[in-house]
Parts: C-alpha cells; structure tokens; sequence
C-alpha cells in the first residue's frame, strides 16, 4: 500500500505553511477563515482525559497526530476502471440515486446529478468548485454558524487544513425523491485527511444523503477528519446517514452539527463498523418551532475497536421535538463509549425530548460505558433519557436453537433483531442491506 511519501517524495505537515499552501488561489475571505481557524487550533489544548467529553478516549495513545502528514495523493482519473476495487464494489451495492459523487484521497474524482434536479437548481458538487463557482451559496454558512473552529480543537483543525468536500444545495420547495450517495475512499497510511460537507435545504424542500467511507487495512495509523454542517430551513425534510467502514489503523473523527428550523425534520443516522478507533461528535439544535430530528446510531465492534459517541440535542425555542437511539454490539475486547446530553433552553416550553443508548455485549472482555444526561431549563417539558448494557439474552437463543437453529444461526438472528430496530427507522435503499451484510460477515468470526 502506498504511502504519501512514497507517493510524490514530500508532503506538508500539518502547520501554518501547509495552510497557507491551501488557501493560494482561494478569495481572501476563504483564506481569512483558515488562518483564523490555525491559530485558533494552536491556542486550544489537545483534549485530555481529564476533560468530561474525552474521559473513555485517551488520544495520547489512540492518535500519534504529530507523526502524521497531509495527504499528497493525486487526483484519480474520472472513470471506475482507475478507482479502488472495494470503491466500486461498495458503490455496485448501491441503489438509484439522484446524484453521485466520489471522492479519492481527498479529491472529488467524479460528480453527476439527474439533468431535471440540476435545471431546478440543485447544486452537487466539489466544495472547492462551490466557492468559486456559488460564493453568495457557501460564503455565510461555510465554518460559521454549524461548525466553526471555535468549536473545539479538531473543528478548528479541519477549517484551516480541508482539502476539498461536498456541497450539496437544494433550492425551495424542490424535492429530490432518491438520495444523493457519496461515496469516499483513503488509500494512503501515515496521512491525515479532512474533508467537509456543507448542505443547505431551502425552505419546503426534500432531500436524502448518503455518505460512504472505505479503506483497505493500514499498516500505519492514517487519520480522517470530516466536518459536517446540515442546514434545513422552514419545513424542510432532510435525512443525513453517515457510514463508516474504514480499514483497522484508521482513525476516523467526525463533527457533524444540524440545525432545523421552523417545522423542519431533520434526521441522522451513523452507523460504525470499521476503523481501529471513532471519535463522533453530534450536535443537533432545533431553532424554529415545530422543528423535529431524529437522531439515530448503529455500532459492531470487534477485536480492540473503539468507539467514541458525543452527542447533544438542543431545544432553544418551544414547540421542538427530538428522539435519540443509539444501539451497539461489542464483540472481542471492543469498547463503546456513549454520552449524550438534552438541554432544553430557558423558554423552549413544549419540548418533547428523548435519549436512549442500548449496548449488547457479546464477549466478556467486551465493555460499555452509556452516560445520558439531561440540562432542563424550562418546566412545561416532556423529557426522558435511559441506557442498558446487557448480554446475549439466552432465553431468545435456548428458543431459535429449540426450532432448529445451531447456535451461531440463533445468536445472529438475535444480533440482527437487536440492531434492525435502528436501520428500520431510516429504510433508505441499499444502506439496509450493506450494513446488515458486514454486521453478518462480523458475526461469523464470532466464536
């Protein structure tokens, strides 16, 4: 497997001149915003366990940062037969789409749209082609309102070091019927890659994306930072579904912020299969009345993976309403970490608000660590949060194995059972069966 080094011969580090390096070419206020974002990374600390948010993810031995480099892959060619085999394996799994995009190594290679959606005015496209091409689009909303570097040191890191991303743009009131599928693939050990994505759905519109990322094994930790801003104006519908089935060596950190205004529905699911370690961050903010989100997560882990969720839902107005699930099976020595807050602001009166993290333990080394919370400063609320860690339920496997089933055949018809609760609140084409397909390869090395 090929390194950066190995590559092109050199490659940036991950500093101020790598940063300025990127921003040559860009408009001024593009390269104001990431030489703001740098030095606001320098003056945060790297987290430490001592801070509430990372106590259960050590990065001093989970992320060698400062071992990494930026990623010095060129672009591929715009044609399958040049891309990875597990690329377009992944992507032969798929269904219809109303538009593709690609990404290899942290450049878009290849973008289509259905000709009606894009005569409409729906935009997909490279987020470095959106600024040049659709500034009075990107300007206000890129690394400001959803995710700016004054989020933490990770967000901070990625606005000054992106490479290139998504924008997806949907115009009022114009319905995308099939969801647009991105599919992203790393192929470089030893790298750090950042990528964002920026959606916005004007108000009444309708849109569904799929986010896809891959990668072999790597011998070297390779690290990916993704940056995910999803903005849903005034009744607008929109379903965002993360899946990552990264490669072991891979760090995978996402900081994914949604905002939903009034009477928008705004969903999200993350399902985490792959990558040694995963660090998500997932805030959503209901801002307009009548706003609701569904926030929804699925996790297998397996051997020494390690799984990080950091999720948040706020109300700050009333008459909003949110429901979390998060479901995990943890296998091997794995670990799942899961901490959820509600915070319902002073005046968001009528908040209808829930948080729920279920974990199945499949091993004995296995563990689990579920702290839902909740911050209410309001009194005409309906709010309630709970969590379960439990084993393989025996009486559900003594019953298939009474019907025939071996059992093995009983334990993954109970695994499955357990998980599926998760992927039917979101039944997008294809996804369903993808993850229940690696859940099944995982559950046959179980022993």
């Amino acid at each position: 497997m090929p390194s950066a080094v190995q590559i092109e011969g050199v490659t940036d580090a991950l500093n101020r001149q790598a940063v300025e390096r990127l921003a040559e070419g860009e408009p001024d206020w593009l390269r104001e915003r990431r030489l703001h974002a740098w030095e606001v990374y320098e003056a945060t600390p790297m987290p430490t366990t001592k801070l509430e948010e990372w106590r259960y993810t050590d990065l001093s031995k989970k992320l060698e940062l400062d071992a990494l480099a930026l990623s010095s892959a060129p672009g591929a060619p715009d044609h399958p037969d040049a891309w990875p085999e597990g690329l377009r394996r992944a992507m032969a799994e798929d269904r219809a789409a109303s538009g593709h995009l690609v990404v290899i190594d942290g450049h878009v290679v290849h973008t289509d749209l259905d000709a009606e959606l894009a005569a409409k005015g729906v935009v997909l496209e490279s987020l470095h082609d959106a600024v040049v091409n659709h500034p009075e689009l990107v300007r206000d909303v890129l690394a400001t309102a959803a995710v700016p570097p004054e989020e933490g040191k990770f967000p901070a890191l990625n606005a000054a070091l992106w490479n290139d991303g998504v924008f997806l743009y949907v115009p009022r009131g114009v319905r995308l019927e099939l969801p647009v599928r991105v599919t992203r693939w790393l192929s470089e050990e030893g790298t750090a890659t950042f990528s964002r994505v920026l959606m916005v759905a004007e108000a009444a519109s309708q849109v569904s994306y799929v986010d896809e990322v891959l990668s072999d094994d790597f011998q070297r930790q390779s690290f990916t930072s993704t940056a995910v801003e999803v903005i849903a104006r005034d009744g607008a519908q929109v379903q965002y579904v993360a899946v990552q089935r990264l490669g072991r060596g891979a760090f995978y950190q996402s900081v994914q912020r949604t905002l939903a205004y009034r009477d928008a529905t705004l969903d999200t699911l993350n399902v985490a299969l792959g990558a040694s370690t995963t660090r998500v961050d997932l805030n959503a903010r209901l801002l307009g009345e009548g706003a609701n989100s569904d926030m929804l997560g699925l996790y297998f882990g397996d051997g020494e993976q390690h799984f990080d969720f950091n999720t948040s839902q706020d109300h700050e107005v009333p008459n909003t309403a949110s429901d979390l699930l998060y479901k995990g099976a943890l296998d091997g020595t794995s670990v799942g970490v899961f901490r959820g807050i509600i915070r319902v602001h002073p005046g968001a009166q009528r908040t209808d608000a829930y948080q729920t993290n279920r974990n199945l333990l499949l091993s004995e080394d296995a563990r689990a660590v579920s702290l839902p919370n909740l911050e209410i400063e309001a009194d005409d609320v309906k709010c309630s949060h709970g969590a379960t860690v439990g084993q393989l339920d025996p009486e559900a496997k003594f019953y298939l194995m009474s019907r025939g089933l071996t059992r093995t055949q009983a334990e993954r018809l109970v695994v499955l059972g357990f998980l599926g609760e998760v992927l039917s609140r979101l039944p997008l084409g294809g996804v369903v069966e993808k993850v229940t397909r690696v859940i099944e390869e995982k559950l046959a090395q179980h022993g």
